[in-house]
This record gives C-alpha cells, sequence and structure tokens, in this order.
C-alpha cells in the first residue's frame, strides 16, 4: 500500500492542503495516520476518497452534505456527475478514480463520453494527456501497479486503434509520407498512435511500425516506401549521452529527410539538434510544426 505526504494528495486532488486540515478537524472526512513526529501520511483509499470528493465539490455539492454520503453513495453520485458534467477536470479525475479501482466499466463509459462530448482529437488533448500527466506524478510517487498501468493503458490503447480504424482510406495530401516508430526498447506507443490519428484524419500516408523498431531496419523500410519524414517518441528513461548519440546518428543517416521528435524525455533538457531534426514539447506544438505550410 502506497502512503502520501498532505503535499502530494494536494497535488493529486487540487484541494489545497489548508482546506484538507479544515475538513479533516471540522467534519471528520478523513483520520490520517501520523508519523512519530506528528506528521501526516495518507493511504490509497484516503486519496480515492478526497478525488470523489473533490469531484462532488467542485460541481456543486456542499462538504457537509458530502461528509454523510457513505461509501457506496459516493462513488454512485461521482459516476452521476461524470457521465453528467463533461467539463474536462471532471472527466479526467473521474479516470484516476476508475484506474485505482481497476473499473473497466467505469472507465471505458468515461473515455466514451468524452469522446462524443469533445470529438476524439480533443478529448485525447483536453482529458487524456492531462490524466497521463496526473498517473505521472503517481507513478513517481510508487502509488500505481504496473498492473493499473496496462489496465489504463490497454484501454485507451484500444480506443485508438477502433478510431484510427474509423479514418476514411482516402489520401488527401500526398505531398508526403511520414514513417512512425519507436525505437529499440520503446515501448509506450499511445502518444505515436495518437500521432497516427492526428497524421491519417487530414490526409496524409503514414508508415506505422510501432513499438521497439530495430535501428537497421528503418533504411529498408525508407527505401521500400519513399518515406520523407520520420517521427518518434522517447518515453521511457534514457540518458543525456544516448540519447544525443541516436538523434546524431539518425540525422546522419537520414539526412534528406525531416525528423521530428518527441515524448517525455525531452522535457526540461536542452539538447541541441541537426538541422533536419525538430523538437516538440507537445502535441499541440507537434500539429502547429506539421499543418504549417
Amino acid at each position: 500500500m502506497s502512503t502520501y505526504s498532505i503535499k502530494d494528495i494536494e497535488k493529486f486532488t487540487g484541494i489545497k492542503a489548508h482546506t484538507i486540515r479544515i475538513w479533516e478537524k471540522r467534519y471528520g472526512v478523513i483520520d490520517p495516520e501520523r508519523t512519530d513526529t506528528n506528521i501526516r501520511y495518507y493511504s490509497d483509499s484516503d486519496l480515492k476518497k478526497l478525488l470523489n470528493i473533490s469531484i462532488l465539490n467542485r460541481n456543486g455539492f456542499k462538504i457537509s452534505d458530502i461528509v454523510w454520503m457513505g461509501e457506496d453513495e459516493l462513488s454512485e453520485k461521482v459516476l452521476q456527475v461524470t457521465q453528467r458534467i463533461y467539463d474536462a477536470d471532471t472527466q479526467m479525475e473521474g479516470l484516476v478514480v476508475a484506474m485505482i479501482e481497476l473499473d473497466e466499466l467505469k472507465f471505458d463509459k468515461l473515455l466514451s463520453s468524452s469522446i462524443i462530448k469533445f470529438g476524439f482529437e480533443q478529448a485525447v488533448l483536453q482529458v487524456i494527456y492531462p490524466f497521463f500527466e496526473r498517473v505521472g506524478l503517481l507513478w513517481q510517487v510508487g502509488s500505481i501497479t504496473p498492473a493499473q498501468e496496462h489496465f489504463m493503458s490497454n484501454l485507451i490503447r484500444q480506443k485508438l486503434l477502433v478510431a484510427i480504424d474509423g479514418l476514411a482510406t482516402g489520401i488527401a495530401n500526398d505531398s508526403k509520407t511520414f514513417l512512425l516508430f519507436l525505437p529499440e526498447g520503446e515501448w509506450h506507443e499511445i502518444g505515436l498512435l495518437f500521432s497516427c490519428y492526428i497524421l491519417r484524419k487530414r490526409g496524409y500516408k503514414v508508415v506505422y511500425l510501432g513499438q521497439s523498431v530495430p535501428y537497421d531496419n528503418l533504411r529498408e523500410v525508407v527505401s521500400l516506401r519513399n518515406c520523407n519524414v520520420l517521427l518518434t517518441q522517447f518515453i521511457s528513461a534514457i540518458s543525456d549521452e544516448n540519447l544525443v548519440e541516436y538523434i546524431d546518428r539518425l540525422s546522419t543517416d537520414f539526412a534528406d529527410l525531416s525528423i521530428f521528435m518527441g515524448g517525455y524525455q525531452f522535457l526540461d533538457r536542452s539538447i541541441e539538434t541537426p538541422k533536419n531534426v525538430t523538437v516538440y514539447n507537445d502535441m499541440n506544438e507537434f500539429k502547429s510544426l506539421i499543418f504549417k505550410g
């Protein structure tokens, strides 16, 4: 079981630490454990309860009413709210709770309702990506298990595959052929699949190789399919030295191609790239770079 500081809880729920302390004292919302030095720490069940309370409180429920709800009633009210109210924060927090509970039905309903409300592309940008950021915080403190991570990744991946499969097959823009791949040893393909969706939706030709592609296979595919743009992402941890080495090798071996790179490993890193390599920080920047001309 994971434990959290009050600052962790504040980051995950959006509830100020001062407010949490008041709710504890005035309403007995939760009763955190304390260290030998009297510092509060919180459990998984405390986190889940406060996430649910945050959703209800932000959507018009008074804390004085919420505190009288039992666990089942609290969960039921949250489900009703997330199905009825479609702001991105509410949907995202509902996904976090469903992931923690490993509740596939709830997770799928929330994903589907977000897609219906926002449209697929905006649902990913406004709900799913912020959800991943929140999951990243939870992962950093060791509060989600590999099972939970695989659970939510596979459900989102299924939605992406269905969305890509549902796109029209015609090519409206044949000026570029994009080769999408992840470097060998990289398995996190949600972002790459979304890139594929964005490109195909706009009529570009895409050759999708997916996860963990051996480097030596790239030249053959580029030649065979006449690709002129490479797109890859780095999500898993990699040293600066190995990242720069891969970038330089790709740039040199494919000097006549445009190369786009993104992913978590470029955040908060200052890496100089060759002229034919462009790094983007998020999917909105990716879209502006790709479709600017």
